[in-house]
């Protein structure tokens, strides 16, 4: 039986084959029946290699990574990336990815722009504090989640807070074969004559064998001939550590009790079709884990795949696929009861015979052709939700700067902080920092009349006034709805940003009672700047002041502000530069270019060509890291703060740093007037338009709103006022960087990007 799907192409990560152990059987398995199920569907297998050069791995096999190597996961999500997939589904399992607790395999997925889907072979109900890191990070990464049991969905909202909405339960595949009687199949094993018992697995102490070896004297007193066979190699890692020796154990275990004849031990790995060969010989199928939280089992989904009559100790898998008369369950541990359970089924052929019938049943509603299918629904419901890619190969029209969304945001005190989607939320009140970019806004924006800007430059101007605190000399931020503060200080940054808004306003604005008032202020506050310590509250103060002295080019605060935090600026970055790293700072944060940009505008009004050029060279190296593979702009996400020289991360990506890219490309242009900066800010303002990692616009064309930001699964869609106002801002920046390019380009007979 054969289909297709809409999605034409997908990767696939986990152990593969010949790797031997049970979850490169799954994943082997799963490959075959997506590629049976749906011939014409392209998938590529990357698969986890622990001994990188000992397998041979098949032409299925796209590219291998080594698991304690790090950069091969970044060049496997670059190949990823370029390979056109439209999606990856990852096998996880603990101890097969390098890292704290696996988590090198977060490395590849945070690199990626596709939809994700993991299948967990392992959900911990207590886990340590790493491994509960790195599963909360595949929760917010995935777009899906299969889980083998409905246990695992209760322990995952449970424990972990998941959406039940992006969790899907998939039985663990089966394969196809006809229900067949054992007796049929034991002379080929020399098991003729013989009531055959059967466990399946690599060998490890977990498996409680040694339960089963005790049950055997009591079964063998009423079945003389019954045999009771573990099949499977000892698991590589307990060889490691301690050879054959757990082997041996068993094997004395088994003399000692006087049962070493009843008992045989196949020791090796078997091929799958050999391995349904035995599990259809045998009459019971028994699995005597100690382990109560193990949440799948792919012996006992084989088993009653092929119709077996299932013995087991409660796990959690067990209870779920044995449960309504499937299979029998026994305690953990419980020898007496394991031989009374199998003894009643050898006693009784037709018990027997019903219970197998009942398994087989039960399987065939998990065979790998229902997994495949069931899987494949889930990738296309997840491609499907992601936009067609947009052709943004030319040019994006750019937006003209609209106030609506800035009014729906604003009233009588000034512009509210976040929205639900676009209606304004009221519980978080106001800001300073919304509030000063507001202020800016209105003294940069064209095409609004008098009135409208007088009242609402008059608003935000009458909230940071009022946000002054004389007596701690600091300005405050946070308001609440009812107008009363939440504290008596602001943070640096939101007092650095009040400054920079004063020296804008004392600037730009358009009537001279708001610059006289913005110039007085900036005056009186001002020298707060030298007891912060915050590289970007400095920045944003050195915009401020540089903005001071176009207007008052002797102003001394402003002159002092520029050369005592430009020459800062120099300090750190000779600090933390190293040689692929030319940044201030060891980590990335937010406002990013805002850090070039104050060193530019600063230099070009101190007449310091030294900050100029250490300015154009750190955003050179910030541009770089913000530029997809596609050469598309990719703000540095919140992800990635606070990284120690780590190369950024692509999520959540927010509106501000393009806006920031968008001023720093500007003041570089101003100070060369080379059009690779209008071409950098450029590629920044169509991020807002769509021409970005998932193709989405940010801006909500016609009411002049911004969505919050880019995640892994979508939009953020709310729009906040940081947001609308990146927006805005940017459009005003945008407009006016193409005049004046344009008016350099039609004197000089340059071509503007």
């Amino acid at each position: 039986m054969s289909g297709s799907s809409r999605v034409g192409h997908i990767a696939l990560l986990g152990n593969y084959l010949p790797r031997q152990c049970g979850l490169a059987t799954y994943t082997t398995d799963t490959y075959d029946a997506l590629r049976n199920r749906f011939p014409d569907l392209k998938v590529d297998v990357y698969a986890m290699d622990d001994h990188p050069g000992r397998y041979a791995y098949p032409a299925a096999v796209t590219g291998a990574i080594p698991q304690d190597d790090r950069s091969a996961y970044l060049e496997t999500a670059k190949a990823i990336e370029a390979s056109g997939a439209q999606a990856l589904w990852v096998q996880h399992e603990y101890g097969i990815y390098g890292g704290s607790a696996g988590d090198y395999l977060l490395a590849l997925l945070d690199r990626l722009t596709i939809p994700v889907i993991v299948t967990l072979h392992t959900i911990l109900e207590k886990p340590s504090a790493e491994e509960r890191r790195v599963m909360d990070a595949l929760l917010h990464r995935a777009a899906r989640v299969i889980v083998m049991a409905d246990r695992g969905r209760e322990i995952l909202t449970r424990v972990y807070g998941a959406s039940p909405r992006s969790i899907v339960m998939i039985p663990h595949g089966v394969p196809d074969r006809p229900f067949v009687n054992a007796n049929t199949l034991k002379h080929a094993f020399g098991w003729s004559g013989r009531d055959v018992i059967l466990t399946f697995g690599l060998l490890a102490p977990n498996k409680g064998i040694e339960t089963m070896i005790e049950a055997m004297p009591a079964i063998a007193a009423q079945h003389p001939c019954a045999l009771y066979v573990v099949l499977g190699a000892t698991h590589p890692n307990l060889v490691a550590h301690e050879g054959e020796a757990y082997r041996e154990r068993l094997a004395t275990l088994a003399a000692d009790l006087g049962v070493a004849g009843n008992i045989r031990f196949i020791d090796g790995f078997v091929e799958h079709d050999d391995l349904l060969d035995y599990l259809q010989a045998a009459d019971i199928y028994a699995t005597p884990y100690s382990n109560p939280a193990q949440i799948t089992s792919g012996t006992l989904s084989y088993a009653v795949g092929v119709g077996k009559a299932v013995v087991s100790t409660p796990y959690v898998h067990a209870t779920e696929i044995l449960a309504d008369g499937h299979g029998v369950l026994v305690d953990f541990g419980d020898s007496a009861a394991f031989g009374r359970e199998i003894n009643a089924l050898l006693g009784n052929e037709r018990n027997r015979l019903r219970l197998s019938e009942r398994a087989y049943a039960r399987g065939r509603t998990m065979i790998w052709p229902r997994l495949a299918e069931k899987a494949m629904s889930e990738v296309e419901v997840m491609v499907t939700a992601q936009p067609r890619r947009l052709n943004t190969g030319g040019m994006l029209s750019n937006l003209k700067p609209d106030l609506s969304a800035v009014e729906r945001m604003s009233d009588s005190t000034g512009m509210l902080q976040h929205s639900i989607f676009s209606v304004p939320d009221r519980r978080h009140g106001y800001c300073i920092d919304d509030n000063a970019r507001a202020l800016i806004l209105l003294c940069a924006i064209d095409d609004i009349d008098d009135a409208t800007r007088d009242k609402w430059t008059s608003i935000y101007a009458s909230f940071v006034q009022h946000a002054w605190n004389p007596d701690k000399r600091r300005f405050r931020n946070f308001m609440n709805f009812d107008r009363s503060w939440c504290e008596e200080t602001g943070s640096e940054d939101s007092n650095g940003r009040a400054l920079w808004a004063l020296g804008v306003t004392a600037r730009d604005a358009r009537v001279q009672k708001h610059r006289d008032w913005a110039a007085r202020l900036f005056d009186d506050t001002a020298a707060l700047a030298f007891k912060l310590g915050s590289p970007r509250a400095h920045a944003f103060a050195m915009l401020g002041a540089a903005a001071m002295l176009e207007v008052q080019p002797t102003h001394r605060l402003s002159r002092e502000l520029l050369e005592r935090f430009g020459n800062e600026l120099l300090v750190l970055l000779d600090t933390a530069r190293r040689p692929e790293w030319s940044w201030f700072e060891i980590v990335l944060a937010y406002d990013n270019a805002r850090l070039p940009e104050a060193l530019i505008r600063s230099g070009l009004a101190l007449g310091r060509d030294d900050f100029v050029a250490t300015g154009l060279e750190t955003l050179e190296w910030i541009e770089a890291r913000q530029t997809s593979p596609d050469g598309r702009f990719r703000a540095v996400g919140t992800d990635s703060f606070g990284r120690e020289y780590a190369e950024p991360l692509p999520f959540d990506q927010q509106p501000l740093e393009a806006q920031a890219t968008i001023d720093a490309c500007a003041a570089a242009y101003q100070a060369t007037g080379d059009t690779r900066w209008v071409e950098g800010a450029n590629r920044a303002y169509r991020w807002y338009l769509g021409a970005n990692d998932l193709d989405l616009p940010l801006a909500s064309f016609g009411d002049g709103g911004c969505f919050d930001g880019l995640n892994p699964a979508g939009l953020n869609r709310n729009q906040g006022a940081e947001s609308i106002l990146a927006l805005q801002l940017a459009s005003v920046a945008i407009s006016a960087l193409g005049k004046r390019s344009g008016a350099v380009a039609g004197q000089g007979g340059a071509v503007a990007a």
